[in-house]
């Protein structure tokens, strides 16, 4: 018998495809699986054509956003940069196309059970679990601050609409064509001081993620991290996404990216072995 939290593998229709900079931002109706989805879930979707359906592949990708279209129901959306086969053949797809997919899958980001003060960094298309999560937060009557990072103002995402889920927002581009110039870890010190977080949450690359979780550990933070490493499968069966983590029993092992993550404590990464990686 599945329960409310398992993941639905489901037919959905394509009802929208936006272009946001250098992004696409699709909505779709996926029956089922918007319901059960938590900030910081993902959802694995077959790209290719279906007819026949072999030689599909499936990408993974966060869940953005959870509508109420009414007609419809509830709506998934997602975030796409175009820059390979599979995710150009995604974002190519008109209003009413059907694809396959398979959500919400992976662990959450865990929120405070009493109102703290929270920072959470965002770096490019991989900033996107991080407004629904900041609902969440500020529903639970946390502070919440809010870091955007991108190499440059086309691959900024929704610096506007961060503003309205955040109390405060910084925005740091690598070429300097909007906010500060610079990278997320020449402002991490700074920031964790002046909103005196208690929490970090942050999606992005691996160094990014490995930079936000030394920083607050210096700071006197926990933080959560969402990685994105490759997952064929996104469902745990092929193991084909390692991990190396220290469990709490302070034994290092490897776990599956998609199935024990993608959201870990920063504090259990063993990233050098991440970064070289093994």
């Amino acid at each position: 018998m599945s329960s409310a939290r398992d993941p639905l593998h489901v037919t959905g229709e394509v009802l929208s495809v936006k272009r946001i900079g250098a992004y696409r931002h699709l909505t779709l109706v996926a029956p089922g699986v918007a319901e059960r989805s938590r900030p910081g879930n993902f959802v694995a979707v077959s790209v290719g054509d279906l007819r026949p359906r072999s030689h599909q592949t499936r990408l993974s990708y966060w869940i953005h956003r959870v509508r109420n279209t009414g007609s419809h129901g509830a709506t998934i959306e997602i975030i796409v940069e175009p820059r390979g086969a599979g995710s150009q053949w995604l974002t190519g797809l008109g209003q009413g196309s059907r694809v396959d997919l398979t959500g919400p899958l992976g662990r959450p980001f865990a929120q405070p059970k009493e109102p703290v003060s929270c920072l959470l960094v965002g770096e490019g298309h991989s900033a996107a679990p991080l407004f629904p999560l900041a609902e969440r937060l500020r529903e639970r009557g946390c502070v919440v601050s809010m870091l955007l990072a991108a190499s440059d103002e086309q691959h900024l995402l929704a610096a506007l609409e961060a503003r309205r889920s955040a109390r405060s927002v910084t925005v740091v581009t690598r070429d300097g064509s909007v906010g500060r110039s610079g990278r997320v870890a020449d402002v991490l010190p700074e920031l964790l001081a002046q909103v005196d977080a208690d929490v970090a949450y942050a999606a992005g690359s691996v160094e990014t993620l490995h930079a936000v979780a030394a920083a607050a550990e210096a700071h006197g933070a926990w933080s959560q991290v969402a990685l994105e490493l490759p997952q064929p499968c996104g469902t745990g069966l092929c193991n084909g996404c390692p991990l190396p983590v220290v469990g709490e029993d302070g034994v290092a092992r490897i776990v599956r990216a998609c199935h024990e993550g993608p959201v870990v404590r920063g504090d259990r990464v063993r990233w050098t072995a991440l970064l070289e990686g093994a």
